[in-house]
């Protein structure tokens, strides 16, 4: 039987991204999304939910949310669901859950640029690999 495990979400950063490498120089990019829920509820006064969504971006794309994005600048992100687990310095096993990322569009406007957003950044576009790709 077939599956399927993959997640739209629009939101806003809640803290600039930050960049690492692992051991083999891959680069790594992690940032929290907050996503909002509100309805009425049974006595008709609007409540509001807010869900933070942990993101990680690699390679490339990892470059990309940290020369573009930052906190507070709304997103799309496309991706899948992924769990990992580890061990702390204290030898505890510790869990999380968390986003990676296939695809980021920022939604908003730059406030530093006139001509918009920058581009969308794909984990398989070979297009944004350096700076002389990027179409701007």
């Amino acid at each position: 039987m077939a599956s399927l495990n993959k997640i739209f979400l629009i939101g806003n950063l809640g803290r600039d991204p930050e960049m690492r490498a692992t051991q083999s120089g891959i680069s790594v990019c992690n940032f929290t999304l907050a996503t909002n829920e509100r309805w009425k509820d049974k006595s008709g006064q609007q409540q509001e939910k807010t869900e933070w969504h942990r993101i990680v971006a690699w390679g490339a794309q990892a470059t990309f949310c940290e020369k573009y994005l930052k906190k507070g600048r709304q997103v799309f992100v496309e991706g899948s669901i992924t769990t990992r687990e580890w061990n702390d310095r204290e030898g505890n096993k510790k869990t999380t859950t968390e986003i990676r990322a296939f695809r980021i569009q920022p939604l908003d406007r730059q406030t530093e640029r006139t001509e918009g957003a920058a581009p969308a950044a794909e984990e398989t576009d070979p297009e944004y690999q350096d700076d002389e790709n990027i179409p701007f």
